[in-house]
């Protein structure tokens, strides 16, 4: 697949971890092929990836057969053999996801059958078994789930990239896409500095704006981007000791996020969160972070009013937890009861790029929308770092030879 020297085969758009995976699976796959990565920022993984909670999930969650399903259990062991293979550090500490609620069980319950289905090896815990394990955790039944752990993502993708220029790979930094432009046999994407890259497929990993460089390819993707905030607190070194796994609630079956949990991290520090709060900006990492086109979009979305009025009761308490530190250690307390307000101190924020429908329906699996001449990944928020490997090789398997 040689392109003339003014032409490349694949243009990659977005240098988060899908992006530069996609671009490392599609430079093995077709090693003489010319291909670009284009990233906005001075950096790569400055958005989702790089406010990962780090997390490798095994795919507990995510229903039978779907994409998430698939590339999450698949991704937990190509991942973590590729961390193993380049020496990056990561480990299988497990995960506990545990009812605290009567109320609770049934869900529990049927998370456990899922489990199965989605052929993981996990184990029904009941009150002392888990005291053993997590013993200042409190709850009435528990999932352990082994081969759960963590990672630091923009690790893995430093390696990602590394290994896309060694195949002669290309990455281009500050060079945000504003125009796609179809001519008879390339596509022209024009950077806002007015560079013109010629390719002859184009792949969107945009993440946050994902629907907005499928709308410039032509593309209707769909479904909307909107933003979500997620806020951690960090816990103090002295109080660390209260956590020895990944520690989840049972999560709303209705609900795309998974509850305020704990998390371990790569480094030794434990963070606490999130809460999902709607972000007033795409990039909104900061509670007063505004920006007029992307709340304008959101606002004169029908399918945002539709989901506020499905979910007014939760989305009140996301809110609650935002503003309020008291609510949120309520809720950290459901599981660990010793947890105080003088243990947390603040963390950096996230931001989840959720795809929303029309209809209000949040997109519940990672969309992956072909195009001519084009692929694009529009909804891939978690477990998409997990997943990255087997997101990238899926899509190296759909461009045209």
């Amino acid at each position: 697949m040689n392109g003339s020297p003014a032409i490349y085969d694949f243009a990659i758009v977005g240098g988060g971890i899908v992006g530069l995976s996609t671009a490392m699976a599609i430079s093995q796959r077709f090693p003489r092929a010319r291909i670009v990565l284009l990233e906005k920022e001075a950096g790569l993984a400055q958005h989702q990836t790089g406010h990962n909670s780090g997390v490798i999930h095994s795919g507990i969650y995510y229903k039978p057969g779907s994409f998430k399903a698939r590339f999450a259990r698949a991704g937990n062991r190509s991942m973590v053999e590729f961390c193993q293979q380049h020496e990056i550090e990561h480990e299988l500490c497990g995960k506990v996801i545990v009812a605290t609620r009567t109320a609770e069980l049934p869900q529990l319950d049927k998370l456990y059958q899922r489990g199965l289905e989605n052929e993981l090896d996990i184990q029904r815990l009941e009150p002392l078994a888990l005291a053993q394990i997590e013993p200042h955790v409190r709850g009435l039944a528990a999932i352990r789930v082994p081969s759960a752990g963590i990672v630091n993502y923009t690790q893995v993708c430093e390696k990602f990239a590394a290994l896309f220029a060694a195949h002669g790979g290309e990455i281009r930094l500050n060079a945000p896409v504003a125009h796609i432009r179809e001519k008879t046999d390339v596509l022209d994407v024009i950077t806002q500095a007015g560079d013109a890259i010629a390719t002859r497929f184009l792949i969107n990993c945009a993440g946050l704006h994902s629907d907005r460089v499928a709308r410039l390819g032509g593309v209707d993707a769909r479904m909307q981007i909107v933003p979500f905030r997620g806020e951690y607190y960090e816990i103090k070194p002295a109080r660390r000791h209260l956590v020895k796994h990944l520690v989840y609630p049972v999560p709303n079956p209705d609900f795309p996020f998974l509850g305020v949990h704990y998390t371990r991290m790569i480094g030794g520090h434990v963070e606490a969160g999130p809460n999902a709060v709607l972000a007033l900006a795409r990039e909104g990492y900061q509670k007063t972070d505004f920006n007029l086109r992307d709340m304008a979009e959101v606002m004169g979305f029908p399918g945002f009013w539709k989901l506020s009025a499905k979910y007014w009761k939760e989305g009140a308490e996301e809110m609650m937890r935002s503003w309020s530190k008291a609510a949120f250690v309520r809720s950290l307390q459901a599981l660990i009861p010793e947890i105080t307000a003088d243990d947390l101190i603040p963390a950096p924020a996230g931001i989840r790029a959720q795809g929303l429908k029309a209809n209000g329906e949040l997109v519940d699996d990672f969309q992956i929308v072909p195009g001519h001449r084009s692929i694009h990944i529009c909804n891939a928020p978690s477990p998409a770092a997990t997943a990255s490997i087997e997101i990238g090789r899926y899509v190296a398997e759909q461009v045209p030879l």
